[in-house]
């Protein structure tokens, strides 16, 4: 997968599995890419009282954040042990937001961080920092499990052709995505699975209020099924797929979510490359529907593209 050549891996001493870091060492040996090892140390709370006579927050956030960038440093080393130019660095904030600027600030094409696996009502295996990232992070987010193995054996990519002509993200996002995900199958010798959702617009009016038979819903039904295949057959149409095993999945739901979702465990894939767009008109602020559902309902490694001109809402420090 060559295509990456500044890669940001996030590194948390008590989250971050030497499987996700492994997987970025060889991914930017592979690349000839650097790596930037962040470490983001929080901020102590305004509010927490100190004993008497103790050190001042400043000096207990300059302690951490100087213990913690020998834990970095030592994984550099690591990472570097084969000939990878590997930079450590520690901050001191709110995790996404550090992670974000770094981005912006170092030109980060590519963002590696092991999912937190938070625990709840219901258990999760992405936490705060993933989640936000995947939103607003403007370049792609590899979000890896803690138990991911060396390699992917089934990988699965969600498009979704029925924006339309005038739908300009979704037309830039489906390459997008089947590129890293085919690039992704050919190196690791896995299976490439294809999911496209699709429904029969207005099925239910048509069948009540439209006064058609059954044989004339299901010939509907059969021409918009052919349509959503046709349009993946165009998308496919400029990828050497030569070697790697192909699998496409057209399943009718009005729920493209629980489509994916439903998918990705029947099939057992540990990997989903999913598109995320901005739909509210605020930048960056939310990433679809389909896209949120998914990500809080899936336990496998996500990896999350957006669309080209993705303005993030957070911005550099005023210097």
């Amino acid at each position: 997968m060559k295509r990456f050549k500044h890669i940001l891996l996030v590194f948390d001493p008590q989250v971050t599995s030497k499987a996700t870091v492994d997987r970025a060492r060889s991914l930017a040996r592979d690349n000839g890419a650097r790596v930037t090892l962040l470490s983001v140390v929080p901020q102590p709370p305004s509010d927490q009282l100190l004993v008497d006579g103790g050190p001042p927050r400043e000096q207990i956030a300059a302690e951490l954040a100087a213990e913690r960038l020998e834990q970095c440093r030592a994984m550099a080393e690591y990472v570097g042990a084969t000939g990878v130019e590997a930079t450590p660095r520690v901050t001191v904030g709110t995790a996404f937001i550090e992670v974000i600027r770094e981005v912006l600030r170092g030109g980060h094409d590519l963002v590696m961080l092991t999912a937190e696996a938070e625990r709840g009502l219901a258990r999760r295996l992405f936490g705060s920092t993933s989640l936000q990232l995947m939103r607003k992070c403007p370049c792609p987010v590899w979000v890896l499990k803690p138990t991911q193995g060396e390699r992917f054996a089934r990988i699965l990519a969600a498009v979704d052709t029925s924006g339309g002509a005038a739908d300009v993200e979704r037309d830039q996002l489906n390459p997008k995505i089947l590129q890293l995900a085919v690039s992704l199958a050919r190196s690791d010798q896995a299976e490439l699975h294809l999911v496209q959702a699709w429904s029969l617009f207005g099925e239910g009016y048509l069948r009540v209020r439209g006064d058609l038979h059954a044989g004339a819903i299901r010939n509907l039904r059969k021409a918009a099924r052919e349509r959503y295949q046709e349009r993946v057959r165009r998308l496919l149409a400029g990828l050497d797929l030569d070697g790697i095993p192909l699998h496409l999945h057209f399943p009718r739901s009005e729920d493209a979510a629980r489509a994916i979702i439903r998918l990705a465990r029947a099939e057992h894939t540990d990997l989903l490359v999913l598109g995320t767009v901005c739909r509210t008109g605020i930048a960056g602020f939310f990433i679809g529907n389909t896209a949120e559902k998914v990500l809080g309902a899936v336990d496998r490694s996500v990896l999350t593209v957006k669309p080209e001109g993705f303005v993030t809402p957070v911005t550099l420090e005023a210097v």
